[in-house]
């Protein structure tokens, strides 16, 4: 099965030479679930054309640094390109910013959080169990990197993920084939502290230091990853 990578954003420069390309981290994640995928990338957000949903076997699309409410002229073309996609089933999977954007092409608001940063590992509770889910644990700790969030989902949502401070963090779509999450299954532990020591002077101090400390928490990342494996095989 061939994951399409719609790439919405790419690693910050300063951290670019020591982490390298983004969609290296889907690949290393999904490598790590075993299922075999293979993968295409289209860089949206630096102009590449999107493709047509319906010729293509599964999507991803990534976290960004752009917001919903932004002006960026590849915006309006990837809500339609979501809205296809969804229509025809085609195989979606949104993470972080393409959490954010799958939540508002269909229907959702999404705003800049009054809440603030989450950054570093967050705890999520297990509200809906899906049934690539159905062995997953009461709680899921992944790292997080945002300040917008899905205030509140579309219709045709299900919220199978939340916390205090993100209660929208997991969404999965009546079609069957449409899921997104707010955290980062593909961030690995060093990734998370780099950005959460380059978000120093826009997040609070105590908000960095939190999130540094709560790498002590145990990962649940590679659970999740295994989880979106089954997903996109099931369908």
């Amino acid at each position: 099965m061939k994951l399409t990578i719609i790439q919405t954003g790419e690693v910050p420069l300063p951290l670019r030479d020591r982490f390298g390309p983004y969609r290296k981290m889907f690949e290393t994640m999904f490598d790590g679930t075993g299922q075999g995928f293979t993968y295409d990338m289209v860089p949206v957000s630096d102009g590449a054309p999107l493709p047509d949903p319906g010729e293509l076997d599964g999507i991803v699309l990534t976290g960004s640094p752009a917001g919903v409410y932004d002006d960026y002229a590849w915006l309006d073309p990837l809500r339609a390109f979501i809205r296809d996609a969804y229509g025809r089933k085609t195989p979606m999977l949104g993470v972080c910013f393409g959490h954010q954007i799958m939540a508002d092409a269909l229907g959702g608001d999404v705003r800049k959080s009054e809440k603030g940063w989450g950054l570093g590992r967050h705890t999520y509770a297990v509200r809906g169990r899906p049934g690539f889910m159905a062995d997953a644990p009461a709680a899921l700790a992944v790292a997080c990197s945002h300040q917008d969030q899905v205030i509140t989902p579309p219709d045709e949502a299900e919220v199978i993920l939340g916390s205090d401070f993100t209660p929208n963090a997991g969404l999965a779509y009546r079609n069957g084939a449409a899921l997104s999450f707010q955290p980062h299954p593909e961030f690995h532990d060093d990734y998370t502290l780099a950005l959460a020591e380059l978000r120093r002077g826009k997040a609070p101090d105590e908000i960095v230091e939190t999130a540094i400390s709560s790498i002590a928490t145990p990962s649940h990342s590679a659970d999740v990853a295994g989880y979106i494996g089954q997903f996109f095989r099931g369908r």
